[in-house]
């Protein structure tokens, strides 16, 4: 069992060499999702009868309230892959804690005689009934792995989000921590969860003027692309554009 470490382990500037160091792959990879992203994969992918009835009429605002909702669910997926890496990273400073090799598993860590495993989220809204029933499935079975080797060791699981709250943290099989909660369980600290949120911004503006020029450029095309195949007499085709999301056999655009 791993011997437990102390807060004094790791300072603000840890945190802030980690993010330094890392936090250039989340902006990549936001670029990334734009460059290949396709106007026909979002078309396809989106309600058309919504924004029918939001009574979208310019051709550039509907290409930006599609390409916005995607951006948002990437991102939100994107940088939840990074805060798992640093809280992983700030719990091992603490308690030695390490990535799992377990099944839906992202971290274990040895505290007050106790084995913790984490599956970490972004917030705490996450999930359906089925993807909660998934992750309860995965802590029993690493439960029972553990205990394959020794039959004595308490192991508890947590589900752990990043931001947000859960004023029930007692599920009965496993423990939901949230925002300052959950920050403070890996770390011991109750402030750091204030303290990260600094160096997150780092070459923040930098780099949001890099993806805000690839993304004005990729709303100007598709927006062109998107009256020449969806735009009739001036005004946006819906029956052609939900011909193209839903009928029966595959609608192919104008070109």
């Amino acid at each position: 069992m791993g011997k437990r470490r102390f807060m004094s382990d790791i300072s603000i500037e840890d945190v802030k060499r980690y993010v330094e160091q890392n936090i250039g792959s989340f902006h990549r990879a936001r670029l990334e999702s734009l460059k290949t992203l396709r106007l026909t994969s979002i078309l396809q992918r989106k309600n058309p009868y919504l924004f029918k009835a939001k009574n979208i009429l310019l051709a550039q605002d509907l290409v930006k309230t599609l390409l916005d909702a995607y951006l948002s669910s990437q991102e939100e997926t994107l940088f939840g892959d990074f805060l798992e890496g640093l809280a992983i990273f700030i719990n091992g400073k603490v308690y030695g804690g390490w990535k799992s090799t377990a099944q839906g598993i992202d971290l274990e860590f040895d505290k007050d005689g106790t084995r913790f495993i984490l599956a970490i989220k972004s917030g705490p809204n996450w999930g359906n009934s089925s993807q909660i029933r998934k992750m309860k499935d995965d802590f029993r079975k690493a439960q029972q792995t553990l205990r394959t080797g020794n039959s004595r060791l308490r192991v508890t699981a947590v589900n752990g989000c990043c931001y947000g709250r859960d004023r029930r943290p007692d599920k009965g099989d496993y423990y939901k921590y949230c925002g300052q909660m959950f920050w403070e369980f890996i770390s011991g600290n109750p402030d750091l969860y204030l303290k990260i949120i600094k160096p997150l911004g780092y070459s923040a503006r930098r780099k949001n003027s890099e993806f805000q020029n690839k993304y004005s450029q990729i709303v100007n095309r598709f927006t062109s692309e998107f009256s020449r195949k969806f735009v009739t007499k001036g005004e946006i085709n819906w029956e052609s554009l939900v011909q193209f999301n839903s009928a029966k056999t595959k609608a192919t655009a104008k070109s």
